[in-house]
């Protein structure tokens, strides 16, 4: 079983350099010990969390969750190190039961010598469910320190009992100055500086998108490549692919552009709106989810502000799945402006909510017999339509009669229009309805 933690002794040396020249640039520049992470001080820094835990050789379990290619495993492996604990390291895509139980038994072993386990499982939400389940028992009896690595949201990809037993800790994206660093750091280890203009430079990290890893391997393209002038963004272009964006149309990066997309248009903010639909676009999210989100936002936020938003929405999406693109983009380019500069209210989305409360609270209270139709004589005998009156018998085609059940009490107003839009005359012609249900009732 000790061959688990082969190839990492935590008395040596954190993590010796890796001389091979064969190896990947970012294994060669891989941290050493944990000051020359670049990045991260919100965890790292003279008080940061993680830095507590270290100084007090006392690890808990936690799970590291960001972006890739911003030193999950590294920091990892190195926390290990620092603390003076063993490490092995899982890979969730690759490891089974099986191999858990081998790893927790190894640790249980090693943890009876008076040495303690950080075992590191890299994807850890890729780990099915009863996965996890099996390595609750090790982590609360102590028998490893888990520390994960997940890409994605662990509120939605790891099991409640799990993370109650693990903090968090979200990683950052490298901003340009940081990756900067990078460029400089890979520069000073191959001995020689790039040959890129200034806006080619800035291009390649803009590229990276705040990978390091990334970054590192554009960077030992570019060296291989002889040019016998700084390469400019043209060149650049020609020599790297464009990466594609980062998003997971099934995960949560789905979700929180759809969420900014949404909210960029009830602001009223018709360039965010069509920054964040560009965004999906590219990341080759189905054009009808964003159609989808677009017909919702016309109906919770514009609503009786503007009618025309929802029909203006659902023709664009019907032209757009008829054209398709490239075309189709100047569809839903329109139906987002129309929803984004629309005036807003929500006073139908709200009206809805109170009347679902009364209808809860009520239950099944029978209607009021003068509004049910009487096609039998036993129906009309029991009182079925008696008294009901024909709105178009009376002045303005409005009887102002009573259409809620008796027991539900008096009458109700669930929907109050604002002064915004088309709602200013709706407001009108309700103002005008009460005051002849009012006349009426003196009458009465």
């Amino acid at each position: 079983m000790a061959d688990l933690f082969a190839g990492f002794d935590p008395v040596a040396s954190p993590a010796a350099p890796v001389t091979d020249d064969h190896a990947p640039l970012a294994d060669r520049l891989r941290p050493r010990v944990l000051a020359e992470v670049i990045g991260q001080r919100h965890l790292l820094g003279p008080d940061a969390p993680l830095t507590m835990m270290i100084r007090t050789r006392r690890l808990s379990s936690f799970v590291l969750w960001g972006p890739p290619g911003v030193g999950k495993t590294t920091i990892a492996r190195l926390i290990a190190a620092e603390a003076g604990y063993a490490f092995v390291q899982l890979s969730a895509v690759s490891t089974g039961i099986a191999d858990l139980r081998r790893t927790l038994a190894a640790a249980r072993d090693l943890r009876a010598t008076g040495r303690s386990t950080v075992a590191f499982i890299d994807e850890l939400h890729r780990f099915s469910r009863p996965v996890q389940d099996a390595l609750l028992p090790a982590v609360e009896d102590g028998t490893i320190v888990l520390i994960g690595a997940t890409t994605e949201n662990p509120s939605f990809s790891l099991v409640a009992a799990l993370l109650s037993r693990a903090k968090v800790f979200t990683l950052e994206r490298l901003n340009a100055a940081e990756l900067d660093t990078v460029v400089a750091r890979a520069e000073a280890h191959i001995g020689r500086t790039l040959a890129l203009e200034p806006d080619a430079r800035d291009a390649l990290i803009a590229m990276a998108d705040g990978d390091a890893r990334y970054l590192l391997g554009l960077y030992e393209t570019l060296f291989l490549v002889e040019q016998p002038a700084p390469i400019d963004v043209a060149t650049l272009a020609a020599i790297v692919q464009k990466r594609a964006p980062l998003y997971d149309r099934g995960q949560e990066e789905h979700f929180n552009l759809l969420s900014c997309f949404h909210k960029s248009l009830r602001g009223s903010d018709a360039d965010a709106a069509l920054y964040w639909a560009a965004r999906m676009v590219r990341g080759g999210e189905d054009a009808g989810v964003i159609f989808r989100r677009l017909a919702c936002a016309a109906s919770e936020d514009v609503g009786m502000a503007d009618p025309q938003a929802l029909v203006q929405v659902m023709t664009a999406w019907q032209a757009f799945e008829r054209v398709g693109m490239p075309e189709g983009r100047l569809f839903l380019a329109q139906a987002i402006n129309y929803v984004a500069t629309a005036p807003k209210s929500n006073a139908s989305y709200v009206a809805f909510d109170r009347a679902s409360a009364l209808a809860k609270e009520t239950g099944s209270l029978p209607p009021p017999k003068h509004i049910l139709n009487a096609p039998t004589k036993l129906m009309k005998e029991l009182g079925y339509h008696a008294g009901y009156r024909y709105d178009h018998d009376f002045p303005d085609a409005y009887a102002a009669q009573d259409y809620f059940p008796a027991e539900a009490g008096d009458a109700h107003r669930f929907y109050e229009p604002n002064e915004r839009g088309y709602e200013r005359e709706i407001r009108k012609r309700l103002a005008f309805w009460a005051e002849a249900r009012a006349r009426r009732q003196e009458d009465e």
